[in-house]
Order: structure tokens, then C-alpha cells, then sequence
């Protein structure tokens, strides 16, 4: 069987253009030019991979991580800490490669129908879970079937709407057929695959809460050995692995607590490598036992409000903060000025970028004048009053991100020059998840970070029906984007795509359910004995399996 040419158009839809992964300006313009020292940096860890000769096996890394992973499942996971460590363990049919390629991994398409509703996907054979048994066609099927499920109470559910079914041809071969087109279907056909003859006959309705997600078995390169939570998570090479056995016999993930941990554990040597933020940058690359490698995240930082507040109900209240708020100041304050002011949800990295975004400058005096047309008037003590009540409201973030709490406390200042007291108000990771998330929405803001997915349709952050069990923790409703982000699920003419999410970031730019602050600098430090290290803009261990120590 072979590819149609619709097929290609599809899968070339989802990001075919080989995208720089230096930090890139605004639509259109050249990569923002590096300084010496980094240039510098680069060269030197180019020549020492010329001369390191033949890959070597064995060896223990150890890699620092600040954030305590909650579980590992893909289907019900939603935070970075455990999506980071779940790219070790598990693999999916398709991956996205540094370039932000769709490309194949476990199997690959082989077949589409002209009106782009069925699928047919061949899986590779010999492809092995870590406990021996062979990867086939059940296993794609047991996924897959899952978010279908009408007890799956996951978070995933969105993104699995258009499939109607999955079939089993043969062993090795499946057929997916859709509802309705899905431009980001090449994406979700890449979803990690579980396990069917480990849990096949657990109940759906069971398996969020079941003993596998803290000790998963996957067909990664590295399979999971132990997990101390709160301390260390230890993997081990998957000596089956379909691409090779890694040269690495362990990977050991250190749960450092903070970034300032973090980085101190990089300079005693307690980890080995590790991201770290870029306030810490000119500290780190004083260390003369690491190599450097930044460049810009696949992400963005921003300011959420929670919805069910009334204060925010207000567009000229969000206009109002996003005016008083100097996001410049932040990043040189918070990222020691590696990062770029961001204005929507989309990054510079990807196909769909465009910086036609509304922009709302930095200026106190326009904050307090929409403010005041709000009804909002300033009481004896300077806060501002309506209706009885004061303009008082929390900034929840997460306490082991140092960057986010110094945001914080900066937010604090300019908002209360506008007459609005915000107050700082930190949690650990997992009660801050807790917090934020259904059934409880307890916060009035949060200051948090999106890694961003390969297709750049936000439906899963912002549609609305994304609230009750989704990742719309902000109860955000908009109609009329809503609209536009079921259109482009179902767009598959790359020209007409694009131009319906412009629009729809054009609407999130200027409505404001964030105040998007920032697109973030990716900085990781690595000892200068490890290579084969590709620092991808969204996967920390990306290709882990081809990294090696220098012994």
C-alpha cells in the first residue's frame, strides 16, 4: 500500500517547514543574532563531538528535574514533570522530531482514503515492551479505544473527538476511522502506546487510579525501575529497544524541588545535567564542567484569570492588568533578559505563527482609566472599590519555580500602582494541580507555562467544552472561538488553516483570558563527557538512547 497524495498534504500540513530553533524576532524576521560567548560555546561542543570518537556503552546520568512527576500514563497524566519522564518509558507510532516534524516511530501511515477518514498505520515488527512481549496491532487498538470509553475520565478526551473507531487489520496493521477530518490527526495517531496484555481487563473507569501508572511498563528506551517520590526516579535501559539498546545503562531523574537547587546541584556535581532558568544563566556558565545549550522553548508563560471570578468577567478589567503590567521588566528581572515578550499563543517556532496580535503596552495611566470606566474607584487606603468590594486577589504559582514567585512579587508591585492588591501565594506542585484543576478551580490567578503541542490549534486550553474535565481550568467561554477552533480541526488546505487560526489568535490576543507574558529561553547544562546530546524546543530527552559518556 502506499501513501495518496492526500495523505501527504495532511502530514505535511503539521509543521513540514524546517523551523530554527535559534531565538527568532517577529513574523518574517531573521534569527536574533547570538552573542560571542554562545557562539563561542557551540563551536567548542561541535569540535569535541568531532573528537570523541566512537560512541561507548555504559554509564550513569544523572538529571536534574524541579518538579515532582504525579504519575506516568500519557492517557491521564497533564503536567511536564511526568510528560518528561513518560518520553523515557513510552513511544507511540509517530514522533515530532527538533525540526517539529511529524515523523515516524513505532510504525509509520501507509494508506488514507480520498475523503481523509480512514487511516491505516503499519506498526513495525520486533518492536518490544520492556517486559518482552511484542508490540501489535492489539496494543493500538486497546489504546486508542480508551478516551472512547464512556467511563475514561482522563484529561485527553478532546483531542481523540474525531475518531470514531480503531480496527485491527492484521498483527501489525490497523485501520483508525474518523467522524469528521482532522487536520491534527498525524499528531494524535502518535499518542504512546500502553500495554494490552497488562492491563486489557482493567476496567476503563479503573485505570487513572491503578498500581500500572506508578509502575508502567512501556516500549521507550529506558524501561522504569524505581521511584522514590519526592527524591528520584530511576530508569534503566531498555536492552530490547527497536532503534538499539541505549548506550546509557541509566537514566536517574533527581526531583531537586526548585530551580535554585537545581542549579547549585549542577555545581557540586549532585546532578550531572539539567534545564535551569535563565536568571541563573551568567551563574551557570561560570561552571567549567558543563556545556551550555539554549535555545527557545516551544512554550510560553502567562498570566491566567480564573473566569468564575467576577472581577475578570470584565474585558476591561484584563485590559486594564495587561496595561499595567511592564512583561519587559519581568524578563530581565526573571529570565535575566533571555526570553521574548509574548502577545498570544502562538510561538515564533511554529508554521502557524503570525505576529498580527493585539498588543497592549506597557502604560499605568491607560490601567487606571479603564479601570475607572469599569466603576472601579480608588478607597482611603488606595485599593480600588465597586459595589462594596475591594480589589484584593491572589497570584497562585507553583513554589518550586523561582522565576514564577519572582513574577509574582513584581506583579505585585505594578498592579498595586494601579490600585489593585494582589498577593503572592504559593503551593507544591501536586496541591497546586489540585487547586487549579476540576472540581475545584480555587484560585483567583495563576502564573503558569504552556509547552506547546506540535499542531497549534489551543481547542484543548480554551474551548469550552474543555472546562468540566479539560485543561480550560480559567472557565473561559467564548462562542464565536469556539466556533473557529472546530473549524480548523476539520480544515485540511494548509493556506486556508492558517489564515482561521490567525484569526483565532487574534481574538485570544485581544480578549485576554491570559495576559500572555513571555516565550521563555531552554537552557540546559550538560557534563562535557556526554554526547549525542539534539536539544529539542519541546522534549527534553529527545533520542536519550544516543547519548553517551566519554568514559
Amino acid at each position: 500500500m502506499k501513501l495518496n497524495k492526500r495523505f501527504i498534504i495532511l502530514l505535511g500540513l503539521m509543521l513540514v517547514f524546517s523551523m530554527t530553533l535559534a531565538a527568532c524576532g517577529g513574523g518574517g524576521e531573521e534569527p536574533a543574532p547570538q552573542d560571542d560567548a554562545t557562539q563561542e560555546e557551540e563551536t567548542e561542543e561541535e569540535a569535541a563531538e568531532e573528537t570523541a570518537g566512537e560512541p561507548q556503552y555504559g554509564g550513569d546520568l544523572i538529571y536534574g528535574q524541579t518538579g515532582n512527576p504525579q504519575l506516568f500514563n500519557p492517557l491521564y497524566s497533564q503536567d511536564t514533570a511526568s510528560g518528561d519522564i513518560e518520553d523515557l518509558i513510552f513511544a507511540g507510532l509517530m514522533r515530532t522530531d527538533e525540526n517539529l516534524n511529524v515523523v515516524p516511530h513505532l510504525g509509520e501511515p501507509v494508506e488514507v482514503s480520498e475523503d481523509g477518514l480512514e487511516h491505516i498505520y503499519r506498526i513495525y515488527e520486533g518492536v518490544k515492551w520492556h517486559d518482552g512481549e511484542e508490540v501489535t496491532a492489539d496494543d493500538v487498538v486497546f489504546t486508542f479505544s480508551i478516551p472512547l470509553h464512556d467511563d475514561y475520565d482522563g484529561p485527553r478526551k478532546s483531542y481523540f473527538e474525531s475518531l470514531e473507531s480503531v480496527e485491527k487489520i492484521d498483527d501489525y496493521t490497523v485501520k483508525f476511522v474518523l467522524n469528521k477530518p482532522d487536520a491534527a490527526w498525524p499528531i494524535t495517531a502518535g499518542w504512546a502506546l500502553l500495554p494490552e496484555h497488562i492491563l486489557g481487563d482493567v476496567p476503563v473507569a479503573e485505570l487513572g487510579e491503578h498500581e500500572f501508572n506508578r509502575n508502567p511498563v512501556g516500549a521507550g528506551p529506558f524501561k522504569f525501575d524505581e521511584w522514590v517520590e519526592g527524591q528520584y526516579v530511576r530508569l534503566v535501559a531498555h536492552e530490547d529497544y527497536f532503534e538499539g539498546r541505549p548506550y546509557l545503562d541509566s537514566i536517574t531523574v533527581k526531583i531537586t524541588g526548585d530551580s535554585n537547587a537545581q542549579v547549585l546541584q549542577l555545581q557540586t556535581g549532585d546532578i550531572q545535567m539539567g534545564a535551569f532558568s535563565s536568571e541563573e544563566f551568567s551563574t551557570v556558565e561560570t561552571f567549567d564542567h558543563v556545556n551550555i545549550s539554549q535555545i527557545l522553548r516551544y512554550a510560553y508563560n502567562y498570566f491566567g484569570f480564573n473566569f468564575r471570578n467576577e472581577f475578570f468577567q470584565d474585558l476591561r478589567v484584563r485590559q486594564a492588568i495587561a496595561h499595567a503590567l511592564d512583561r519587559q521588566a519581568i524578563i530581565d528581572a526573571t529570565l535575566d533578559g533571555h526570553g521574548e515578550v509574548a502577545h498570544g499563543p502562538v510561538s515564533p517556532l511554529s508554521w502557524a505563527w503570525t505576529d498580527d496580535l493585539t498588543v497592549y503596552e506597557y502604560d499605568p495611566e491607560k490601567a487606571k482609566a479603564l479601570l475607572a470606566e469599569a466603576g472601579w474607584e480608588p478607597g482611603s487606603d488606595g485599593v480600588l472599590e465597586k459595589d462594596g468590594k475591594k480589589f484584593e486577589i491572589e497570584i497562585l504559582y507553583n513554589e518550586e519555580n523561582i522565576a514564577r514567585r519572582n513574577t509574582a512579587v513584581i506583579m505585585q508591585e505594578q498592579l498595586a500602582e494601579v490600585g489593585i492588591k494582589a498577593t503572592p501565594k504559593s503551593l507544591e506542585w501536586g496541591a497546586f494541580l489540585d487547586t487549579i484543576n476540576p472540581p475545584n478551580y480555587d484560585f483567583d490567578t495563576i502564573i503558569l507555562g504552556w509547552a506547546l503541542g506540535t499542531d497549534p490549534n489551543p481547542i484543548a486550553i480554551f474551548h469550552s467544552r474543555e472546562i468540566e474535565k479539560g485543561l480550560n481550568n480559567i472557565s473561559y467561554v467564548n462562542e464565536e472561538l469556539d466556533r473557529l477552533m472546530e473549524e480548523a480541526e476539520v480544515t485540511l488546505d494548509e493556506e486556508e488553516r492558517k489564515e482561521k487560526l490567525h484569526e483565532i489568535f487574534k481574538i485570544l490576543s485581544e480578549d485576554l483570558p491570559y495576559v500572555f507574558l513571555n516565550y521563555p529561553m531552554d537552557n540546559v547544562a550538560y557534563p562535557k563527557n556526554l554526547h549525542g546530546f539534539t536539544h529539542h524546543p519541546r522534549v527534553p530527552f529527545y533520542k536519550a538512547h544516543e547519548w553517551w559518556l566519554e568514559q
